[in-house]
């Protein structure tokens, strides 16, 4: 009797033993998976940024290039483009707590989100 209790209870320790290494592997494999998609999602987005700042520049110097063209100064368009930049930075930097973070951090959890809705989606 006595050996038959030592086998079940080496029979559940050996199934725990198992079943721990197998929730840790799972652990691991499902961090490994979320942080390879916030990864990839940094990349992108950060990529998708720069090309956004690049347009932006371009289109400032083109805007800078036709006022100068309009005042017949190069001084004159690149001054003017310059005095716009001031007071569109004035403006943000006025209106950044109030407005501009807050809609930062909504877009930012409402994407978290909906990443997450999508995940439990295929799940499903």
């Amino acid at each position: 009797m006595q050996e038959n209790t030592e086998k079940q209870f080496e029979d559940i320790l050996k199934e725990g033993k198992i079943y721990l290494e197998t929730r840790a592997e799972f652990l691991r494999l499902y961090l490994l998976e979320k942080i390879s998609k916030m990864f990839a999602d940094l990349i992108t987005n950060a990529f998708v940024i720069i090309c956004y700042i690049l347009a932006f520049l371009f289109a400032i110097i083109t805007l800078a290039l036709f006022l100068s063209d309009v005042f017949n100064s190069f001084t004159a368009g690149f001054g003017s483009v310059c005095l716009i930049l001031i007071l569109i930075a004035v403006v943000v930097n006025m209106t950044k707590e109030k407005y501009i973070e807050k809609a930062l951090i909504n877009i930012a959890i409402k994407k978290y989100f909906n990443k997450i809705a999508d995940k439990e989606d295929e799940k499903l």
